[in-house]
């Protein structure tokens, strides 16, 4: 199966660290949709934590704010997730998603692309 968007840049860091997580897609999708980062912990619902629209106005989960930063580069069709102070309780797997759906930006509804999700660990 063809994957359309790429997660990459998980991994294991200690309380206050910095990861930062890609999502590389094509220029179609890059252009057009909506891209957003979601996160799912053990036991939890699907949560929304950030979105950039193609005008590149970007939201924030009111958990990452001020801590969490996205960006899109144009010249490698790519979304980031830039992640400093990093809480154990930002621990999930991080999925990259994109859609063009008129929905709220943290609804999973207004996604249709999803890629395979990248493990983030936080340590105490």
């Amino acid at each position: 199966q063809v994957q359309l968007v790429v997660e990459s840049g998980g991994g294991s860091v200690q309380a206050g660290g910095s990861l930062r997580l890609s999502c590389a897609t094509s220029t179609y999708i890059y252009n057009n949709y909506r891209m957003a980062w979601f996160r799912q912990a053990p036991g939890k619902e699907r949560e929304g934590v950030a979105a950039v629209d193609t005008f590149g106005m970007v939201r924030y989960a009111e958990s990452v704010k001020g801590r969490f930063t996205s960006s899109k580069d144009k010249s490698k069709n790519t979304l980031y997730l830039q992640m400093d102070s990093l809480k154990p309780e930002d621990t999930a797997i991080y999925f990259c998603a994109a859609g063009r759906s008129g929905r709220t930006w943290e609804d999973t509804l207004t996604y249709n692309i999803w890629g395979q999700g990248t493990q983030v660990t936080v340590s105490s």
